[in-house]
This record gives structure tokens, C-alpha cells and sequence, in this order.
């Protein structure tokens, strides 16, 4: 399974660009972006969508990886993660049928 800072790099030299062009894009430094593609540091979600548009990727699907992984970094660790993935599921659906009443 691919990060996704392995995801963004392996997109960006698949359409041949340059990190430097992309970092511009993004209005970045490419001292950054590399520390992204070497997941180093992690890009915003600002970031992510950017990458989205100018790698031609599914904006949706990166940012569920970029997402999912976030998550799973912060609880990789604990002996009942599986049990907080499916306790956040029931708080997620709970809060969203909260704001569809207010």
C-alpha cells in the first residue's frame, strides 16, 4: 500500500513533471514538496487537492488516502484501533445527521 507521498511522486514523474514546477504550482518551496513525496512532512488538504488537479488524480480519492492515513498514523500504535475506526464511523454518522437537522 502506497503513501501518499509515494502516490504524488509516482504521478508527478508519470506526467513528467519536474518538482520544481509542481512546488510553483502549489506556491511552495520544492525543498517541501520533496519532503512531502518523502513523507518527511505532511502536505495540508489545501495542498492535497492542489495535487489533485495538477497531477490529474480523482481530488475525492486522494483525499480519502490523505486522509485515511492521517488517521491511521495517529492510532497505529493502539491494541484496539479497529475498535476506534468503528466507533468514529458511528460518531461521524451521528454528528452529520445532527447538521442535517440544524
Amino acid at each position: 500500500m502506497e503513501t501518499v507521498g509515494q502516490t504524488i511522486r509516482a504521478k508527478r514523474e508519470s506526467l513528467g513533471l519536474l518538482l520544481r514546477q509542481v512546488a510553483s504550482y502549489l506556491d511552495i518551496d520544492q525543498a517541501i514538496l520533496s519532503k512531502i513525496e518523502r513523507n518527511e512532512r505532511k502536505p495540508s488538504r489545501d495542498n492535497i487537492i492542489k495535487l489533485a488537479e495538477i497531477l490529474q488524480m480523482d481530488s475525492e480519492d486522494l483525499l480519502i488516502q490523505f486522509m485515511s492515513e492521517k488517521i491511521a498514523l495517529e492510532i497505529a500504535n493502539e491494541h484496539c484501533a479497529s475498535k476506534v475506526l468503528k466507533a468514529a464511523e458511528q460518531k461521524v454518522k451521528y454528528l452529520k445527521s445532527n447538521l442535517e437537522k440544524n
